[in-house]
């Protein structure tokens, strides 16, 4: 060993690197930022041109670095000048990830010239974009991603041209504190026909600008998505439908493949908890539901009755799929442990029941609610459904199991 050749010993080292195979630096390069990836060009041949082959491209506005006494504009002129520059020696297979976060690009002409190169040269499937300015419009350019299966939106304007033909691929739609009116939306989802995971969160102030004259319903809305698998919608999409009209006993077309149910409701205004009721009895193959409770202490508009949740009520709720119910910012409303007494009556396949307190809730109201449960016990469909209750710190986690 003392003999070794030291020139063969490095030449052993430095082929560490250059026989590691093509998808492992690929998957190297992903996971560091772009700027570092792009620097990797200078430690072997084999990664000289291998980021051109990245699956995923992060742009962000610390990929170019300047002196704070940088006038803004020549700044922005670099951030864009190297975004191009990457797309443009970019020679990756068909299979795009770009994520947007160019908070610095504001003007829509930069963004616009962007997407637009995007849709002509490669095959974008996943879309990342973010703004610092909710008031920015999203460029007609968007829509020329014929190839877009991943939508991630946030805080920004969405419009949909006259023209656009929809997204034939599309699989999964985020949209976070994004101006869009009811219409617009519904007009958006209905050209995505494979459509299967949604995600609608927004700020009260997004409600007022997507509520405006709304006619459409929340029932209009689920009929844009038949394919539904995965539904999580933020109470304040919520109201701007409910705002529109109630929901009725059930939806007139069952959504058949609504698999995950993801609600901000209150349960004390009985529209909102009627709405939430409806869609649990249009989705006969629910596997699991997760409520998170909101205003719940708040003076309601129109009172749910004491026994709205009786279960002997609801003779037509079967949730023969559900294994899992998760509420979080759970308080001490009656109202609300009925709820759960309701949902465990009906699923015989029911494995775990987590309950997520209020930090608002003593440890007093806690022991007292836990003496409740034992003392009053409640029907159960599932012999083995467990119920967890916990508190947001950990602090405590009781279960208890139907013996």
């Amino acid at each position: 060993m003392e003999n070794q050749n030291p020139r063969r010993s490095q030449s052993l080292n430095s082929d560490i690197i250059s026989t590691l195979p093509l998808n492992i630096i690929e998957d190297i390069l992903t996971r560091m930022p772009l700027r570092d990836a792009l620097r990797t060009s200078v430690l072997s041949k084999k990664w000289r041109y291998t980021w051109r082959g990245m699956p995923k491209l992060t742009f962000k506005d610390n990929m170019v670095t300047m002196s704070s006494n940088i006038y803004y504009m020549l700044r922005k002129c670099k951030l864009v000048h190297a975004i191009f520059h990457v797309l443009l020696l970019h020679n990756g297979p068909e299979t795009l990830v770009f994520k947007c976060s160019v908070f610095h690009l504001h003007m829509e002409s930069d963004i616009a010239l962007i997407l637009s190169y995007l849709a002509r040269r490669t095959k974008v499937k996943k879309l990342f974009f973010s703004s610092d300015d909710r008031s920015y419009k999203l460029p007609v350019s968007f829509f020329s991603l014929q190839g877009l299966e991943f939508v991630y939106l946030y805080n920004c304007t969405f419009e949909p041209p006259l023209t656009f033909n929809g997204f034939s691929s599309l699989t999964s739609v985020r949209i976070w504190n994004v101006d869009v009116s009811a219409q617009m939306l519904q007009q958006f989802l209905s050209k995505c026909p494979q459509l299967v995971n949604l995600r609608l969160v927004g700020c009260q102030k997004v409600v007022d600008f997507v509520a405006g004259e709304n006619k459409f319903t929340f029932g209009d809305l689920l009929q844009c998505v038949p394919l539904i698998q995965t539904l999580d919608i933020s109470k304040y999409y919520m109201k701007v439908y409910l705002y529109a009209g109630g929901m009725t006993h059930k939806l007139p077309t069952s959504l058949v493949h609504l698999k995950n149910l993801f609600l901000n409701v209150c349960l004390v205004e009985q529209n909102e908890i009627s709405s939430a009721l409806c869609i649990i009895r249009s989705s006969p193959v629910l596997e699991r539901i997760n409520f998170l409770m909101s205003d719940n202490e708040k003076l309601p508009v129109h009172q749910t009755p004491s026994n709205f949740l009786d279960p002997e009520d609801y003779p037509d709720l079967k949730l023969d799929y559900l294994v899992k119910l998760e509420i979080e910012n759970f308080s001490k409303l009656p109202l609300e442990m009925e709820f759960v007494k309701l949902i465990m009556a009906k699923s015989p396949l029911l494995k775990k029941v987590k309950i997520e307190l209020n930090d608002n809730i003593s440890v007093y109201e806690e022991m007292k609610m836990l003496k409740d449960m034992l003392r009053l016990p409640f029907l159960r469909a599932s012999p083995c459904a467990e119920l967890i209750i916990d508190r947001p710190l950990g602090f405590k986690k009781w279960r208890l199991r139907r013996v």
